[in-house]
């Protein structure tokens, strides 16, 4: 949830602002084993503690905003708790599942990380979160990030990514939303690039779309006023 520190600043002058470790990351644990031992934090295992947060914090309903895999959650949470969301936000996500190629990627991951190496893992991927024009002005933010994954228990990233590769198909969502919902994207982001971006555009017309100029997959932090602009629209 650190990664957010400057974004939860800028918006809680206006707004009560609760920010969560999601299961397996940071300092909040996996699911629980399944028969065979085995821990997945699936999608709805995530949107459900979502809803128990809520629930602990004495909030009825929420404007949501996710990140990434977060932005997933988000999506998932809108299909399973509807009634618990006033608007919804995505940063640079979508609700596609893994195409078999990301699959196995993600398999090659866990393997990676359970060799020991989800620090390196991390060193590799992070920057790539960047659009590159703004490497060296988040240079201070990318090396806070990559020593913070210290915290993370790696079975914990392990059941992570597993409920990434087995992800439900998201799409009926936002073909119909129950809430409004705004896709802030970057137009350098390697992991949503545009081309991806004017086909959702196209699948979901009901969707509201903001391109935050100049930036990759990590927007709220490269251009952190004009996404904190984005939102505060949307939301009033």
């Amino acid at each position: 949830m650190y990664v957010f520190n400057e974004l939860v600043d800028a918006l809680k002058t206006r707004y009560r602002v609760i920010v969560i470790d999601m299961p397996g990351h940071g300092l909040t644990d996996s699911a629980p084993a399944d028969a065979s031992g085995q821990r997945v934090n699936s999608l709805a295992f995530c949107a459900s503690v979502v809803a128990g947060v809520m629930a602990k914090c004495g909030v009825e309903k929420v404007i949501l905003a996710g990140h990434s895999m977060g932005g997933y959650v988000t999506l998932q949470f809108l299909h399973d708790y509807p009634q618990l969301v006033e608007k919804a936000i995505l940063l640079s996500s979508h609700p596609f599942p893994d195409a078999p190629e990301k699959a196995a990627d993600r398999a090659e991951e866990k393997k990676c990380i359970a060799a020991g190496k989800l620090s390196t893992l991390a060193a590799l991927s992070i920057p790539r979160m960047y659009h590159e024009e703004n490497l060296r002005a988040c240079d201070e933010k990318i090396r806070e990030t990559i020593e913070l994954c210290e915290t993370h228990d790696p079975e914990g990233i392990i059941s992570s990514i597993e409920g990434l590769r087995t992800r439900p198909d998201l799409q009926p969502v936002m073909q119909q939303p129950p809430v409004p919902l705004l896709l802030i994207h970057g137009d350098h982001d390697n992991f949503q690039p545009l081309e991806m971006v004017e086909k959702i555009k196209t699948l979901f017309p009901k969707v509201t779309y903001q391109l935050i100029p100049d930036t990759g997959h990590n927007a709220f932090i490269e251009r952190q006023d004009a996404v904190v602009a984005a939102m505060t629209a949307f939301i009033s």
